[in-house]
């Protein structure tokens, strides 16, 4: 059994950590992200315009402009990420038959699937930003302009 993401799944994830380690919501750069998080460059901008729609992060634009969190650290949760590149996440396939599964009848493993898949959307959904951020060995929180604290 495979859990995995797209690309763009990984790239949200990691420019979302980045955000959420800058300085008191410090503006971040595409360029700055980026090379930060080992993220293509030319791949981000599109990433962060569906984190933008999803109303995770604010753009300002302009020479000095960047990315900042919409909302704290401790409000955003991976599902949250996941879902606003990937669309949503519940499984719509039946694992056996590869169509719907019927509302009358339903194949022999749905019930254990339908649940795996409930655990996994739950832990995604509790695990915050902020979480992530401590849990990991975050790099250290960066000043404006680039320099450590």
């Amino acid at each position: 059994m495979r859990l995995d993401l797209t690309k763009r799944g990984d790239y949200a994830i990691r420019a979302m950590l980045a955000l959420a380690r800058s300085r008191n919501g410090s503006l971040q750069s595409v360029s700055r992200i980026a090379a930060d998080m080992a993220i293509p460059r030319q791949f981000l901008p599109e990433v962060m315009l569906d984190l933008g729609r999803a109303g995770l992060v604010d753009a300002v634009p302009g020479r000095s402009g960047g990315y900042r969190l919409r909302r704290p650290a401790t409000d955003i949760t991976l599902l949250d990420v996941v879902e606003a590149v990937e669309g949503d996440s519940r499984r719509r396939t039946c694992i056996l038959r590869g169509g719907p599964c019927g509302t009358d009848t339903v194949c022999e493993v749905h019930e254990p699937f339908v649940a795996a898949q409930g655990a996994m959307l739950a832990a995604l959904d509790q695990a915050t930003l902020a979480d992530l951020r401590s849990s990991a060995g975050a790099a250290p929180d960066r000043e404006p302009g680039g320099t450590d604290r």
